[in-house]
């Protein structure tokens, strides 16, 4: 198996500002992600939002940890790149696009290579499900954290 990902969008019924305070607040995301099981901040900025961050991940065929650096350019943009961990490669991104009428697009990006021994563990319906899970559904994760106020 090669690389895994890709992008997937949402149009959620909230400011642009509200939808980037729920994406730069990293170390909650697992309350609202799904197979992300836990994230703690390694190191943090001089505005102390978390820059490197360990996390766990289940991904159906075993828990897998990264270290992950983010770059934040608010309100627009939220991205990481795996520096260490399980999988041979992670970036991904949060972008966000101001619609007007306090609506605004979130489009979420992932680009992972799982290297050889996570990739001989997924594959066939195993790929989708993960994929479905770890790309697909994140931007109704978010719709439904912004707009549920959960």
């Amino acid at each position: 198996m090669g690389r895994m990902g890709g992008t997937a969008s949402a149009e959620i019924d909230a400011p642009i500002d509200e939808v980037w305070a729920v994406v730069e607040d990293v170390l909650t995301a697992p309350e609202w992600q799904g197979g992300l099981v836990s994230m703690s901040a390694l190191e943090r900025d001089g505005e102390g939002r978390a820059t490197l961050v360990e996390t766990e991940n289940d991904i159906k065929v075993r828990h897998v940890k990264t270290e992950v650096r983010f770059q934040y350019a608010p309100p627009a943009r939220l991205g990481w790149t795996q520096e260490k961990g399980d999988l041979k490669s992670v970036e991904g991104a949060w972008e966000l696009e101001d619609l007007g009428d306090g609506r605004t697009r979130a489009t979420y990006t992932l680009d992972s290579d799982p290297g050889r021994i996570i990739g001989m563990l997924i594959r066939g319906p195993v790929e989708s499900v993960i994929r479905s899970m770890l790309v697909n559904a994140r931007p109704g994760e978010l719709k439904a954290r912004v707009e549920g106020g959960g």
